[in-house]
């Protein structure tokens, strides 16, 4: 490790600890985090069943930077090359339509045996896997509905489907040795405003109650349902909005899914998350940037992103949050942006953990309120890169922005052939 790096370290430790701040103890802390990364920002979107239909469901991906994968082996080897570049160990988050496999299968017929070979290469890799049925980007969801469609015939299919994808994501638990996050999100709803919210949502209540028949042991897989506000196609009315599924989690003991990008434009996620967790057991969080509306930019930085990491580590509510990433930006490098925001994740939660927090627990309580603004705007330009810095040495990955390079090789030497 090069010694200006190191004596940086010091020096930034010495700073921390003059306020009770045990700096190695939290990066023992930040290791124990799984970051879940997002298959589909490596294609676009595409996956490998049904790969040459047009994207739906409220969904688009803008951009055509060259070289996103085109099969599971490529794809695969994208993300290795992402993770060699992201210090601690993850997870992947697969949608069903990444199945790796020969047959032609439809997606309510979808097994275990589909996925074996990102079971092996999850092993291999020392990797968790999570999962989600594909709802969208097919003929049976054209007109908008899937789980809330009036017509029973296609809403029995997706009932299929995602009964057959809680099976899947049981067999990732078993197999990896650790849960597989099983999450929820449908598109369904109106473009104009409908003359009937209610009966979609009956129907949406009915169809997960089927779905959720069977007890699976949250041991090997743990339920999420997602809301969203809106999308393309579904601008005045989605059926499973937030009200929904937060009634709809606490009345079945389900995990509930809090998508950074799908709440107004105005609205964030950070301050609804000790709300949720003084209730329901977990939480499971899609952290992505929405710029005006849920277009799910890579994850910068930003001071949402820096108040989500705040409220988990001041509430102590990590261990009972899953974070996965949920951005596709056809634009930029495919694995840059998995670099990119996976790091700024981790720094985030670095920065929270750096903080002199029961300090200003107790400092608050006290009423001092001018401390209370003056510490935690002083720790804003804490030397916290500096621990970030020996924490990627450490880790073993690139330190600053000398991952862009390796990048830039694997492009010249991999994307561009494609």
């Amino acid at each position: 490790m090069e010694q200006s790096l190191m004596n940086s370290y010091n020096e930034a430790k010495k700073l921390y600890e003059k306020h009770g701040i045990d700096v190695e103890k939290v990066m023992e802390a930040l290791t124990e985090i799984k970051i879940s990364l997002h298959c589909w920002q490596g294609d676009d979107v595409r996956g490998f069943l049904n790969k040459d239909k047009e994207l739906s469901g409220g969904i688009a991906v803008t951009g055509s930077y060259p070289g996103r994968a085109g099969n599971p082996v490529e794809l695969r080897r994208d993300l290795e090359q992402a993770l060699s570049l992201i210090p601690g160990k993850h997870k992947i988050n697969l949608h069903a339509i990444y199945a790796d496999t020969d047959e032609t299968v439809e997606l309510d017929k979808l097994a275990p045996r589909h996925f074996e070979k990102w079971v092996e290469w999850a092993k291999d890799q020392g990797l968790g896997l999570d999962f989600n049925p594909t709802c969208f980007s097919h003929e049976k969801a054209k007109d908008g509905f899937t789980l809330s469609h009036s017509d029973p015939e296609i809403r029995g299919f997706w009932i299929a489907h995602c009964k057959a994808s809680r099976i899947i994501s049981e067999s990732f638990g078993q197999a990896l040795g650790q849960p597989s996050v099983n999450n929820f999100w449908i598109p369904d709803g109106y473009k104009d405003t409908p003359i009937d919210r209610l009966s979609p949502r009956v129907r949406l209540k009915e169809s997960l109650d089927e779905i959720f028949s069977e007890e699976i042991s949250e041991r090997y897989s743990i339920d999420a349902v997602e809301s969203k506000l809106f999308g393309i196609g579904s601008e005045s009315y989605v059926v499973g909005s937030h009200e929904f599924y937060m009634g709809y989690a606490l009345s079945r003991g389900k995990t509930i899914c809090f998508d950074a990008g799908h709440f107004h434009p105005t609205e964030t996620i950070s301050n609804k998350l000790s709300s949720w967790l003084l209730f329901g057991e977990r939480l499971l969080l899609h952290v992505s940037r929405p710029v005006r509306w849920d277009s799910d930019h890579v994850v910068t930085m930003d001071d949402e992103l820096l108040e989500i990491a705040r409220e988990l580590v001041r509430g102590k509510l990590l261990d009972r949050t899953h974070i996965g990433l949920d951005f596709f930006d056809g634009s930029i490098n495919h694995i840059a942006a998995w670099v990119i925001g996976t790091r700024n994740t981790l720094k985030a939660l670095l920065r929270a953990m750096l903080e002199p927090i029961e300090t200003l627990k107790q400092i608050e309580l006290d009423g001092d309120y001018t401390s209370r603004l003056a510490l935690v705007e002083e720790f804003k330009s804490y030397p916290f890169g500096a621990v970030w810095d020996y924490y990627c040495a450490k880790s073993g990955v690139p330190v600053r922005e000398d991952w862009l390079a390796h990048v830039k090789q694997y492009e010249v030497e991999v994307l561009s052939k494609r």
